[in-house]
């Protein structure tokens, strides 16, 4: 029996991981819930789990679940960043997912890694800003640290079975986003509405609009590099328009192993609560012949400009990473905001970095202040 704790319980993932869940009763138990705002389905996924404790974003929200549960038995209820770390630390947890979206993910992870739990590994951003820092803190406290993402999650169960010396570089595979084919002129004007819109995969807002810039890709390169411990010239990107190839692995005789299946998180979701297992999941399963044809191409980095800026950061290190993905958070909220138009993204990225002088990243402290320098210097350029 595993005892887990999600953190972004409701979110695409997080509703997912409970699927997963629910479907064995007898293999796993839910001792923790992490949510930020959704509190209708915060309050169903109590009900049904039953958890020990819960963590929200704010007071308001504590107050109205309190109003909800009064009469009955209630798990413990916490509140902000302070809330979501001790929740993240539970005794009773051994495993944590890792789900909240963006840089609020990193420092409930790095708690949990502290505290010796296992982490399925979905918030991105945590291996973004601190790689360095997490690999070394899950080595030295020994807990198993597994990918969650899809193209991650293809990566790892392609290296089963096979020397890690052998590995000559991996493929992370995109789906080009819903503007692939857009000149640039026409990716001017595209609006929230149609960059929410995803042809392939239902995620929740801030990913999505990453996916159509294709700056999700770049945050997973550099996550790629520390999960897999690799240089930057042992990752490449495909454009796959069909998301069925969710990353390949190449060895030093030329053969390539590749993990398929249907674009549903709940396989890879599945997969890192089982390991080394493959339980069966609810997922759809995969008809080759109903699709067809499979295409790949490369990417083209200067009309997703964010793409390269990625690169760009993990080539300089240091605190460059979490400006990147800062200044990225804010630039995504005003496009979603209407405060800036689609190709505004990366130029508010490109300029936070330029005005920034990469430093060392030696204490989680260090990851923080880089984080709050960007946000603000991103947010005075946006004005401006």
């Amino acid at each position: 029996m595993k005892n887990i704790i999600i953190l972004g319980s409701t979110g695409s993932v997080g509703a997912s991981a409970l699927k997963v869940i629910a479907a064995y009763p007898d293999r796993y138990n839910v001792v923790g819930l992490a949510a930020g705002g959704n509190l209708d389905l915060l309050f169903d996924q109590i009900n049904r789990f039953q958890p020990k404790a819960v963590a929200i974003r704010n007071k308001e929200g504590i107050d109205a679940l309190n109003a909800r549960l009064k009469g009955r038995a209630s798990p413990e209820l916490y509140c902000g960043p302070d809330g979501y770390a001790t929740l993240a630390t539970l005794e009773q947890a051994d495993t944590v997912i890792s789900a909240i979206s963006g840089a609020a993910g990193l420092l409930p992870t790095y708690a949990a890694i502290q505290a010796g739990k296992n982490i399925a590994l979905a918030n991105k951003e945590t291996m973004v800003m601190a790689g360095a820092l997490v690999i070394n803190l899950a080595k030295s406290k020994s807990v198993d640290l597994l990918p969650v993402d899809s193209e991650h999650s293809a990566v790892f169960q392609s290296l089963q079975g096979h020397p890690r010396e052998d590995l000559q570089r991996i493929v992370l595979t995109a789906s080009g986003g819903p503007f692939r084919n857009f000149t640039p002129e026409e990716m001017a004007s595209v609006t929230p509405v149609q960059a929410l819109n995803h042809p392939n995969w239902n995620m929740g807002p801030k990913i999505t609009i990453d996916s159509a810039t294709l700056m999700n890709k770049g945050l997973e390169v550099i996550e790629a590099k520390w999960l897999f411990d690799l240089r930057l010239d042992q990752i490449d990107i495909m454009i796959h328009p069909q998301s069925i190839v969710h990353s390949m692995v190449e060895y030093g005789d030329g053969s390539i192993i590749a993990q398929m299946g249907v674009p549903d998180m709940i396989t890879p979701i599945a997969y890192a609560l089982s390991y080394p297992r493959h339980w069966p999941t609810p997922a759809r399963r995969l008809d080759l012949e109903a699709i067809g044809t499979l295409t790949f191409d490369k990417p083209d980095f200067k009309k997703f400009r964010c793409l390269q800026l990625a690169f760009d950061a993990m080539k300089q290190g240091g605190s460059m990473p979490a400006v990147l993905n800062a200044a990225n958070e804010v630039a995504v909220n005003a496009f979603l905001e209407g405060r800036i138009p689609f190709l505004r993204i990366p130029a508010v990225i490109e300029e936070t970095m330029q005005a920034h002088r990469a430093g060392d990243v030696n204490r989680i402290e260090d990851v923080l202040e880089a984080d709050r320098w960007a946000r603000e210097k991103s947010q005075k350029i946006i004005k401006h």
